[in-house]
């Protein structure tokens, strides 16, 4: 796999370049630190990846989009990550926020392997760590990405769900709960009911109401959460191997 830098800070790319040497599969095709230089060097056809900075001087990476190769693939690397919508918009491949990790960048790399028009609709998603921002389409046709440690709780609703954030927010995301379990870490989220997850990172303790329900307090949200009976050991050894009781 054949990679491009494309970034006008050059610690930046020295970062990259140096997360790039623990993946002998990548190897680094070229560099570029202005909008034309980059402009020259995606002119050729030596690459196949391109991690392209959001903000440069002059202009965005969203103006090199047109002129990447179409058969190469985009992550866009920038320091905020409130360009994230957009850069989906453009069908980037992933979105990685500076300073990058090393987990993130491997998790981008994963998703390179398999292009595109090979990789099922229904595949699942590769496992998100505990600080990742995943990427959410909401109900009303927008896109956002939240941190993954904001989301105290996942409701479902038929084929969306519910994201309960930290405050009492709430996001109605086109994702079933099936998507979800695919994709949280499970040392940290657990269904607790047939219709809701929890994170266990925001367990508070727990009441007792009938032989059937459980009421589970999650820091960040105004109401306690409800766990059936049927789902209560999986959520009492999980706690345990957090060092937590229920």
């Amino acid at each position: 796999m054949r990679a491009l830098i494309i970034d006008d800070e050059a610690p930046a790319r020295s970062a990259l370049r140096a997360l790039l040497r623990e993946h002998p599969s990548v190897v680094l095709a070229g560099e570029a630190d202005t909008l034309d230089s980059a402009v020259r060097r995606l002119a050729a056809a030596d690459y196949d990846l391109v991690f392209l900075d959001v903000q440069l001087r002059g202009g965005t990476g969203f103006d090199l989009v047109p002129h990447v190769r179409p058969e190469a693939r985009i992550v866009f690397v920038t320091a905020f990550d409130h360009f994230a919508a957009r850069a989906f918009e453009v069908n980037a491949l992933d979105y990685l926020v500076k300073p990058v990790r090393p987990q993130r960048l491997a998790a981008a790399l994963r998703r390179v392997v398999a292009p595109p028009a090979e990789t099922p609709a229904s595949a699942p998603a590769a496992t998100l760590a505990p600080d990742d921002l995943v990427y959410l389409k909401t109900g009303n046709g927008a896109s956002r990405f939240v941190r993954l440690a904001d989301i105290a709780a996942i409701e479902s609703d038929e084929n969306y769900s519910i994201a309960h954030l930290d405050g009492g927010t709430r996001l109605f995301v086109r994702r079933t709960m099936k998507a979800w379990e695919d994709s949280l870490p499970p040392a940290q989220f657990v269904r607790v009911h047939r219709s809701t997850i929890v994170n266990l990172a925001r367990y508070r303790g727990a009441d007792r109401v009938s032989s059937e329900t459980t009421l589970l307090r999650l820091a960040g949200l105004p109401e306690p959460v409800r766990a059936s009976f049927r789902y209560l050991p999986e959520l009492r050894e999980r706690l345990a191997a957090l060092g937590r009781q229920l």
